[in-house]
């Protein structure tokens, strides 16, 4: 009765404008009943109108029929038995059509319009009836008695069937409300449970984006190093022999050193605290368990074994053993600062001679730290590298990901990080991050 649009299309089973068989089946036993009675009711009524018996039993049964459209036209059967109700027939016809006028979802205005003028058109026909009993010597009420029994008999036929479907159609409307409300919450805790899972996602992502960032601070300068180590070596291995073996006793040592670096973050990876986590939750998805120990690895990076500045001065040596040109200086007072800025401001300075390793082989190299009240600025300028040398050319590959890095770490932390190449033809790297965060 209530249900709209594609639901209402669904809902609908039954015959033309039932939904269900059943609502059909029980419209027509009412109207079968209802004809009945005002075919039975049509005889008196042909009698006292001086029309032919068939005549008032047809428009009884007519008349009464009207139930069968009750659901599709309730307005039509109660203006039907407003009508017939003069000719003193249709009870059932008008109390049913009443009650299925209260329970539609029609304006309240045209239910009580409707239900007043069908009290009131019943009103009058008690008062008629009984005053024509009366007047004919029937054994009656007495006549102080007739309005008190004609305002009964009309409440009573009107008011029942008006407040119990004023009652059923209220119902109605609440049982679909809540059942609306309860589909919305379904499609919102649904909506919910896929943002969840994005961003899950998302967190799982920028775990590996971090991992892979960690590790390629920690492989891809030494690596370099080893690769301009190894070409020098190549240059003078028949020249100068002790400087050749210098360099490859150089290469070995930074061989082993990314080594146990690479092989102690893949091993936070494989097990580290994920183990402990495994043992609790044996049942976590692989997902999670990926996510899990990617955090862990990161955490660990960073509170235990990840680098910081004082160690700056050892990672500028090292360029220098690899035939750069670089000096350090460092303005105001040192000061010790938190795990993640340490970690951060070495692994841009790290990144930044690398990439001088890689693209200006030999090109002179300036490195300034500076120590401010509430921040940390650092620096990496190289000048123009000198004419290319066949011999030195170490043809270091670019991946590409490294100023990308470097500014995804500087901006996490809330700091600033510019790159570009300068006037005089060579490149700077600059960033500044907060002291504490």
């Amino acid at each position: 009765m209530t249900t709209t649009g594609d639901d209402r299309t669904t809902a609908m089973t039954g015959p033309w404008w039932w939904e269900r068989w059943r609502g059909a089946a029980l419209d027509t036993g009412l109207a079968v009943l209802s004809a009945a009675e005002c075919g039975a009711e049509g005889v008196a009524f042909a009698r006292d109108a001086g029309l032919p018996v068939p005549v008032g039993v047809g428009f009884g049964v007519l008349a009464g029929a009207a139930l069968l459209i009750r659901r599709r036209w309730p307005i039509a059967v109660v203006l039907i038995s407003i009508a017939i109700t003069p000719a003193q027939m249709g009870v059932l016809l008008t109390v049913v059509g009443l009650y299925t006028l209260a329970a539609s979802e029609l304006p309240r205005r045209i239910i009580g319009a409707l239900a007043g003028m069908s009290m009131a058109g019943t009103l009058v026909v008690a008062l008629v009836r009984a005053n024509q009993d009366m007047a004919e010597g029937s054994p009656s009420i007495g006549s102080e008695f007739i309005p008190f029994f004609a305002v009964t008999a009309a409440i009573g036929v009107t008011a029942p069937p008006v407040l119990l479907g004023l009652y059923v159609g209220a119902r109605r409307r609440l049982v679909e409300g809540m059942r609306e409300r309860a589909d919305s919450l379904e499609r919102e805790l649904q909506l919910l449970a896929e943002r969840a899972e994005e961003r899950a996602e998302w967190a799982r992502n920028e775990e590996r984006t971090r991992i892979a960032r960690e590790m390629h601070d920690v492989v891809a300068h030494r690596v370099s190093l080893m690769v301009v180590h190894a070409a020098a070596l190549q240059a003078v291995a028949r020249k100068d022999p002790e400087k050749a073996v210098k360099n490859a006793a150089l290469v070995g040592d930074m061989g082993r050193q990314a080594l146990t670096e690479l092989r102690e973050m893949l091993g936070v990876l494989r097990t580290g605290d994920g183990t402990k986590a495994k043992a609790e939750k044996p049942a976590e998805p692989p997902l999670a368990a990926v996510a899990f120990a990617a955090a862990a690895a990161a955490s660990r990076a960073v509170d235990e074994d990840g680098p910081c500045l004082a160690e700056l001065e050892e990672l500028v040596g090292q360029s220098r053993t690899a035939g750069m040109a670089v000096d350090l200086s460092v303005e105001g007072e040192a000061r010790d600062c938190s795990a993640e800025v340490e970690q951060t401001a070495y692994r841009v300075v790290q990144e930044a001679l690398t990439n001088v390793h890689k693209h200006a082989a030999g090109a002179k190299t300036h490195v300034r730290l500076a120590y401010r009240s509430a921040e940390i600025a650092m620096q990496v300028e190289n000048e123009p590298p000198p004419e290319a040398d066949a011999s030195s050319d170490a043809r270091l590959p670019s991946g590409g990901n490294g100023l990308v890095g470097m500014r995804e770490r500087v901006m996490a932390l809330g700091g600033v990080f510019v790159s570009g190449p300068t006037d005089g033809g060579g490149f700077r790297v600059s960033a500044v991050l907060p002291a504490a965060v």
